[in-house]
């Protein structure tokens, strides 16, 4: 185990736990994913050369309760020394506390982190570890577990000039992330399928792969510490004027953290999907106007605007609901970062607007 101030003394004993919580975790696997979906979801695991590990926020210490072959591989470790125990077994002398202090505050705030940090094998050699770390819940919307997915970046980290080694660590990134947005996809169908209940799976792997346009044409670009804007925005609306003739976007270039990427692609995707099912993208005549700029808020802090307005649309009714499934999830998303998604209906259509605070 290690502290804030280095290495500590000892780990602390779960190896007794361990046969334990991974039966637990596979009786809750199979009753998930029975059948073929469960041999799918197994075989996927043991062949991915992607090492994926589970670990368990309602144990003490949150311990890891699930690992794969490659995991394995990557460590040096059996899954006998792996389960059980608190993942700061890889930490040694060298890591990074920043880094794990990064890793520590995503698990308090139950949010997604990417981090880059020096870890140890079972022999005392060191790896760079670049680790994707995200939530998974429950259907009450319960923390169930962590899933953490690591790869070996040490030939990238040890490229001769920082910029080189940036490029390379963004296109790695890049192959990796779609890696784990496909295992995520692959898990949603296969529980959408186990549990009847498709067309929700559907709706959520649409934001998956909202979520995935969204990143990829930034991640080059982000080992200057920010990404450009409208790069993500073209990427998520492409799908959804595939002729190029009915959505048009304006806007200069705006610069921000990579984290802004995933609330605004998610909420833009929100109000497409509303265009396309009840709005102006549901009729041929109908058009969207998408307009980003960089302001300032009443405090001189730099903000993101981002306007939506839709012409040509079928009338709205009296009473238009400016509310659903998909817009409360923008809603949140945004209030987390501070941000607000105002709507209001016009004769020929909808008005939105986006505002976000941009901290880069």
């Amino acid at each position: 185990m290690r502290d804030d101030e280095g290495l500590e003394s000892s780990n602390q004993a779960y190896l007794r736990e361990s046969n334990e919580l991974s039966e637990s975790f596979q009786k809750s696997a199979r009753k998930r994913f029975s059948g073929a979906s469960g041999l799918l979801f197994e075989q996927a695991m043991a062949q991915t050369r992607m090492a994926v590990c589970l670990s368990d926020p309602r144990q003490e210490d949150d311990p890891i309760v699930f690992c794969n072959q490659a995991f394995e591989r990557l460590t040096g470790y059996d899954a006998a020394d792996i389960v059980g125990r608190n993942c700061r077994f890889l930490q040694g002398p060298r890591t990074d506390p920043e880094q794990v202090q990064r890793i520590r505050n995503a698990i308090a705030a139950e949010e997604v982190a990417v981090v880059e940090m020096l870890n140890y094998r079972k022999d005392g050699s060191t790896f760079w570890n670049a680790l994707h770390l995200g939530p998974i819940y429950d259907d009450e919307g319960n923390l169930r577990y962590f899933f953490g997915s690591q790869w070996d970046v040490t030939d990238i980290h040890l490229a001769r000039s920082e910029e080189r080694h940036a490029k390379a660590m963004a296109r790695e990134v890049s192959h990796r992330l779609k890696n784990v947005f496909a295992v995520i996809g692959g898990i949603v169908n296969i529980t959408g399928r186990s549990l009847n209940v498709r067309e929700a799976a559907q709706s959520i792997n649409s934001r998956i792969q909202a979520l995935g346009r969204a990143y990829e044409p930034t991640l080059d670009d982000a080992f200057m510490g920010t990404i450009e804007i409208g790069q993500a925005i073209r990427s998520v609306l492409k799908p959804y004027d595939p002729a190029g003739d009915r959505i048009t976007l304006e806007g200069g270039e705006v610069r921000s953290e990579p984290n802004a990427v995933s609330t605004i692609g998610l909420t833009l995707h929100e109000l497409a999907t509303n265009a396309l099912k009840y709005g102006a993208l549901s009729v041929p005549q109908g058009e969207v106007f998408i307009a980003w700029k960089q302001d300032h808020d009443a405090e001189g802090q730099r903000i993101l605007n981002i306007d939506w307005k839709e012409t040509g649309g079928p009338k709205p009714p009296e009473n238009p609901e400016c509310s659903g499934t998909g817009l409360s999830i923008a809603d949140t998303l945004l209030s987390y970062s501070r941000g607000r998604l105002e709507r209001a209906w016009e004769p020929d259509g909808l008005r939105a607007t986006m505002t976000l605070p941009l901290s880069a």
